[in-house]
């Protein structure tokens, strides 16, 4: 019988697993794509995700970041990270370099999604295989969560994401964020020659439309190639609990609520590590508290600036603003960038 099957072989399920074969644990990875897999995401990293996948052993290809910048057309607002750097990186870099970690740490992986799940008391049976615990990494709209019947209500807040990629030198070390009437565009630098394109907003248009909303990148970009729009969303995905006997959910399967602070990957790591933990030591019920003190800062951030940028007059000013308390954005980007 194994210890764990982590259901989802992207970057959290492949850190759940990782951090599972460091415990001594046996673990199986699930996961029905092949290949480095993509996904419409921000592509950066932040400094404490940085170090985490450094101490895991994970070999990291990308482009510094530095930090973080709001631009609206009128003003900017700078913050650089204070507690190291972070890094632009491909999804499917990312996905390959933790894909390669795992195959050298020994981490068995079949080609096949989690299909049913079957509670024995003291185990589990996964498709029919015994195993003493189920690590759900699936994704935003994870299959494992809705078997379970562990989703939530929808959230009121329905916001979307659109990615791709410009073949353009940056033009900064950091992160920049532009801010338009209904939503924001993220570009981060990946490459010597690349950067991601990330737009979310709560309006379903064509990315290129979208873009006109922000005419200082529009200008930018002008005139350079873009490659294939990826899109994800909803992004706000409510989850009534994150332990269901011996099933935890981590990663995008927990719960979402948006992407504006970009700490994603190190949620996703810090969950995976706490998630190991309960399984290590038999107390998956420890989990479920350990999962909201983990996303507590994150959730306090995201929700107060989703709260905030919905009124117009305030979204209309949250740059200005930010250029004004430079002090106080500064903390704010350094709370981002902090371990999870």
């Amino acid at each position: 019988m194994r210890d764990v099957i982590v259901a989802g072989g992207g970057p959290t399920g492949l850190a759940t697993a990782l951090y599972a074969a460091r415990a001594g644990l046996d673990v199986e990875v699930r996961e029905p794509r092949s290949g480095d897999i993509d996904k419409a995401c921000g592509e950066g990293l932040m400094p404490g995700a940085v170090a985490d996948l450094v101490e895991l052993g994970v070999r990291l290809d990308g482009h510094p970041i530095t930090g973080i910048r709001y631009v609206d057309g009128r003003s900017e607002a700078e913050a650089a990270f204070r507690c190291g750097r972070g890094m632009g990186v491909r999804r499917t870099a990312l996905h390959g370099a933790l894909r390669a970690c795992a195959t050298a740490a020994g981490v068995a992986t079949t080609a096949a999604a989690v299909q049913e799940v079957v509670d024995r008391g003291d185990h589990l049976l996964v498709d029919g295989d015994p195993t003493r615990y189920l690590v759900a990494a699936d994704g935003l709209h994870s299959p494992v969560r809705r078997m379970l019947g562990l989703d939530g209500a929808p959230g009121r807040q329905r916001r979307y994401g659109l990615r791709c990629h410009a073949q353009i030198a940056p033009w900064t070390p950091y992160v920049e964020v532009h801010w338009g009437a209904g939503g924001e565009a993220y570009v981060t630098p990946v490459g010597e020659d690349l950067v991601g394109i990330a737009v979310l907003s709560a309006e379903r248009r064509p990315f290129e439309d979208l873009l006109s909303d922000f005419p200082v990148l529009a200008g930018r970009l002008a005139g350079h190639r873009l490659s294939r729009v990826r899109g994800a969303g909803p992004l706000h995905q409510r989850v009534t609990s994150r332990v269901a006997g011996r099933v935890l959910l981590v990663g995008d399967a927990a719960g979402y609520v948006d992407a504006l602070t970009g700490e994603g990957i190190a949620l996703g790591l810090a969950q995976a590590r706490a998630a190991v933990a309960a399984v290590r030591d038999d107390r998956p019920d420890r989990y479920e508290g350990d999962y909201r003190r983990l996303g507590r800062r994150h959730d306090l951030l995201t929700h107060s600036l989703l709260a905030v940028t919905s009124v117009p007059v305030v979204r209309r000013r949250i740059v200005s603003a930010a250029h004004r308390m430079p002090g106080l954005f500064g903390a704010a980007v350094d709370q981002l960038a902090r371990p999870a």
